[in-house]
């Protein structure tokens, strides 16, 4: 069984980097294959230009590659900082570009002219790590935590991903070494539960 895993952080050696090398050590200890993507190692190329919307476009060979693997991945993990309360553009490109009609969801006729997609991922959970500056009580009152929106309701759950869970790791920039190593063990943790030994 294979596993995507999604990385937005532009930075080497980040912790968002620690947890996507914590995340791709457990699951491959657990027996899973890992589809790793740095995105800003790889350059990937976020921007979505009007040519790629036609409904038969042929896809470049790196954008076939992550729809055929997030179109039949077991699992999805995506990992990246809280940047004003979104993800970092070269991800929200990736969502643009691979999260696609025919690859992630399909409008069905009949639904009352109201848009509502059936969703055609396979992934039995999808799981968002991030990482935040912001206090997670304001995130929540002050803010209202888009991301879970995003993650949860806008993507996974539209597109037939209902097991989903989100863990934000904050406050980082006042972050121990110690903190962070608990951390990383709080990711294992969820790794081994979420996807336990195949």
């Amino acid at each position: 069984m294979a596993v995507s895993v999604i990385l937005g952080h532009p930075k080497l050696g980040s912790f968002n980097h620690a947890i996507a090398n914590m995340v791709k050590q457990t699951l491959e200890n657990n027996g899973y294959d890992v589809n790793l993507h740095d995105l800003y190692s790889e350059n990937f190329d976020p921007i979505l230009q009007k040519e790629e919307l036609q409904k038969n476009v042929v896809l470049t060979n790196e954008i076939q590659t992550h729809c055929n693997e997030i179109q039949n991945a077991s699992g999805i993990i995506i990992i990246h900082p809280n940047w004003w309360g979104q993800p970092p553009a070269i991800l929200k490109g990736w969502i643009d570009k691979v999260i696609r009609s025919e690859v992630a969801y399909r409008f069905v006729g009949e639904d009352g002219g109201e848009g509502v997609p059936e969703g055609l991922l396979k992934a039995k959970v999808a799981l968002v790590f991030n990482t935040s500056d912001t206090e997670a009580n304001r995130e929540l009152k002050v803010f209202g935590d888009p991301l879970e929106r995003i993650w949860k309701d806008c993507i996974f759950g539209l597109c037939g991903v209902s097991n989903f869970y989100r863990r934000t790791f904050n406050i980082m920039v006042l972050s121990t070494q110690s903190q962070r190593e608990k951390w990383l063990g709080e990711v294992q943790d969820t790794i081994n539960k979420y996807f336990p030994r195949v």
